[in-house]
């Protein structure tokens, strides 16, 4: 122990020291008594602790500053209630693929199996950390300081690694307190940053280029790894050489500007007519870094999105699991998107200099678009007020420079802004896909915004979400980040009241008293928004949104726009299976309520 005493760090001024040197900005928690030894490590950093109300805000929070920076996020919780206040922004981005530490604090040691204050025990002692093992890559239980130092170095290699996302290192809090020697993390000290990620050999190219180039009507089917493997420009590059349109799920939108001539947009549930229907008559489907989930494959019935058995697939993932899970693959590869697609442009230009042209798809395409402006563009300028879902999106467009961040929830934000909403910059979208979590928007543009200070950061949220942790406005204030908050307030769980009414005929425990333009006793959030120090406006008329949009950016204060909107359902051309549940052997949707 003379070592020990010689070195004078705790475990917990170790991990602040080896926070610094993988160069970590910002850490997202809130205190409890099982975490202030990091916290008085952290006090002496230039590690900024991002304080929050709520551990909820911490982890979505956290969540989206990984999605700009591409790198893991930190999050420090206390135990149990802390714990479980976290998990799910930890699920949320564990479904997303986003790369997390979240270091949590536990019972001391001394007190497994006696039942201390706070401590998860039913099944089995000191087993908190067992509540994040279904949706974490690994949860670690730190039972010894000088094991901590590799615990750690593995937690942010296998967070940012293969398919990435969140893990757990959890630790007893005398643990943190234990003074150890440094040679444990001073022997991790030039170990490397980051793993080198796999790429394809130039055969299995030459097979991927050479069955595309002989395809009739190929689609290149893109998702969220596409933006995790910061690969747009990649992509761009083979799409064009190879002449290929490119269908998005979801959480690919932006992973190419919307209004490149050969995007045909988001597939399934609300897609287009344009680009379901190119899927469906698609002879090889060239899928990169997508899960083809439920909601982008019209939940995999055939004739909806895609027909496969029928299609032919070439699946390129970084995860094998993926990879043949919900449709036969004629060419599976494992590979990152990035270093897989630079491969495929070099063979590509060696096979096939001159490359492919397909001008009458691209006019197709070109005309799909205006025809379908020209259909919205009566909603899109409508003076109604409560205001047309879609005059909101078209004035938030017109409003936010190309680069601009937004953040989105669930509903009209997340399912009408895949559909119909430009994303013209790469990676400038950030969506709770698989675990669709209400209440991920506003707390996501914190992070966001800390992420990329230069920028423009707009929350677009319903009322629903934005009432499930307005206090991270606290936090916005605090630091002072210019966002933006824009309720579209249909005073109601907007898609679950247009399920509900379109099958049951009600719309009991989904919508809120009153309407939108006249809430009966309800929140106001402007005034929430004032309350906390921020600046906050109802809207009473459509034409002061975009003013109001201008204004709010241009002063670059903390801002809620409460925006008074009517509850239409998404356009879509695809489908649900929950209809086919609720309504059998019927032609029932979503309806206005």
């Amino acid at each position: 122990m003379d070592g020990a005493k010689l070195d004078g760090k705790t475990v917990a001024e170790h991990i602040v020291d080896f926070l610094e040197r993988r160069e970590v900005k910002h850490v997202f928690g809130l205190c409890g008594h099982t975490n202030i030894a990091v916290l008085a490590a952290l006090a002496e950093s230039p590690i900024d602790f991002v304080t929050v109300r709520h551990e909820q805000i911490a982890s979505h929070a956290a969540d989206a500053y990984a999605r700009v920076t591409g790198k893991a996020s930190v999050v420090l919780s206390h135990l149990s209630p802390g714990l479980t206040n976290c998990a799910t922004g930890v699920a949320n981005a564990a479904l997303d693929c986003i790369p997390m530490v979240v270091i949590a604090g536990d019972i001391p040691t001394h007190y497994y199996g006696k039942h201390p204050h706070q401590e998860v025990n039913l099944h089995a002692d000191a087993a908190q950390w067992e509540i994040y093992r279904p949706f974490v890559k690994r949860a670690w239980r730190v039972d010894r300081a000088d094991l901590m130092a590799e615990i750690l170095e593995k937690a942010f290699h296998l967070a940012e690694s293969g398919q990435p996302g969140p893990v757990l290192v959890n630790v007893p809090m005398d643990i943190f307190s234990e003074v150890i020697p440094s040679d444990s993390f001073d022997r991790i000290r030039d170990n490397t940053r980051a793993l080198k990620k796999p790429s394809i050999d130039d055969e299995t190219a030459r097979e991927i280029v050479e069955a595309l180039a002989q395809a009739e009507n190929p689609v290149a089917y893109v998702g969220g790894g596409i933006l995790l493997a910061q690969a747009s420009k990649e992509l761009r590059a083979f799409a064009e050489h190879m002449g290929l349109p490119v269908a998005h799920s979801l959480m690919g939108k932006g992973a190419l500007r919307d209004d490149h001539p050969l995007v045909l947009g988001m597939t399934g549930f609300w897609g287009t007519e344009l680009v379901n229907q190119s899927c469906l008559n698609a002879d090889y489907i060239f899928a990169v870094g997508t899960r083809f989930k439920e909601a982008d494959c019209s939940s995999w019935y055939p004739g909806y999105t895609f027909n496969i058995p029928g299609s032919k697939v070439i699946h390129i993932d970084i995860e094998p699991q993926e990879i043949g899970r919900n449709y036969p693959t004629e060419i599976g590869v494992v590979a990152d998107a990035k270093a897989a697609l630079r491969a495929l442009n070099r063979v590509a230009r060696e096979m096939y200099p001159n490359g492919f042209k397909r001008p009458a798809l691209e006019q197709k395409i070109t005309d799909f678009r205006t025809e379908f402006k020209a259909r919205n563009v009566e909603m899109a300028t409508s003076s109604a007020f409560p205001m047309m879902p879609e005059r909101i999106l078209a004035d938030t467009r017109k409003a936010l420079p190309e680069d601009a961040i937004i953040t989105t929830d669930v509903g009209w934000n997340k399912n009408g802004v895949g559909q119909q909403f430009d994303i013209l910059t790469p990676g400038s979208i950030l969506t709770p896909g698989g675990f669709a979590t209400m209440g991920f928007g506003p707390p996501g543009a914190i992070g966001a915004k800390l992420a990329a200070p230069d920028r423009v950061v707009l929350s677009l949220v319903g009322d629903g979400g934005f009432g499930q942790n307005p206090s991270m406005l606290a936090t916005a204030v605090e630091l002072d980040l210019g966002i933006i908050w824009l309720v579209m307030n249909n005073n109601a769980f907007g898609t679950i009241a247009g399920l509900q009414k379109a099958h049951y005929g009600l719309t009991y425990g989904t919508t809120f008293p009153g309407s939108a333009a006249a809430p009966a006793n309800g929140p106001g959030y402007a005034d929430i928004a004032r309350a906390y120090g921020a600046e906050g406006h109802r809207l009473s008329a459509a034409d002061e949104l975009l003013p109001a949009l201008e204004a709010a950016i241009a002063s670059g204060k903390p801002t809620v726009l409460d925006v008074p909107m009517i509850n239409n359902p998404t356009p879509t051309t695809g489908h649900w299976n929950i209809l086919d549940i609720y309504s059998p052997d019927k032609e029932v949707s979503h309806v206005a309520t």
